[in-house]
């Protein structure tokens, strides 16, 4: 059965929601997320086309995507639901991932599988993440109230006010991801090759009678 990340629901409330980023810096137990339900169509649509795609599957936090895409009437993704409010810090213990209809996991409960994956603490999880919400002006938690809306941030990358992102934008965000997930990936490859070294490959000799 097909998985999908960065889905799920409130604890409490029992209402669906995409998780933007599964911890924030210095309050690793809060999440920030977006709830579908109350959405404009279109932006429920896009959204879900979206994380439902295979660059948002394999990003590590669906926000990395927001980052970098606009709503079909142009506005960057994040930035807009951000300044509609829509972006809700809540406990990640109150929220539960749904990676299929049949499957359900407490979110702290996966960032301590996902800490002991990356073999770090949950605290730095916040720094795998490229455009995360550790990068100054991009979201500041400390503006934050508790699972209520965010309405007081502003976005380092974004254009100017108003505006959509440029192409040249959108390149400079997927080179900066691109450089993170190249630096993961020599390390995970490194601590792979240390756990089991690579067997040599060995040149098989061929007779000479044979090349007759």
């Amino acid at each position: 059965m097909k998985t999908t990340k960065h889905v799920g629901k409130i604890k409490n409330t029992g209402n669906k929601c995409l998780v933007v980023f599964r911890t924030l810096p210095g309050e690793s137990n809060m999440a920030l997320v977006v709830e579908t339900a109350t959405l404009p169509d279109s932006y429920h649509n896009a959204l879900i086309d979206l994380v439902d795609g295979d660059q948002s599957q394999d990003a590590f936090e669906f926000g990395e995507m927001l980052f970098v895409r606009p709503f079909p009437d142009g506005r960057p993704m994040l930035r807009g639901l951000q300044a509609d409010g829509r972006l809700k810090k809540v406990a990640t213990d109150n929220v539960v991932m749904t990676p299929t209809p049949n499957s359900e996991i407490s979110l702290a409960q996966l960032n301590v599988l996902i800490s002991e994956q990356k073999n770090c603490t949950i605290d730095e999880l916040c720094t795998f993440v490229k455009g995360g919400p550790n990068d100054p002006g991009l979201v500041d938690s400390r503006k934050i109230n508790k699972e209520t809306p965010v309405k007081e941030t502003t976005q380092k990358a974004q254009a100017a006010d108003n505006q959509v992102l440029t192409d040249a934008d959108i390149a400079r965000s997927y080179r900066s991801q691109a450089d993170a997930m190249y630096k993961e990936a020599a390390r995970l490859r490194k601590q792979a090759d240390e756990l089991d070294p690579p067997k040599k490959k060995t040149t098989k000799t061929v007779d000479a009678e044979e090349t007759v």
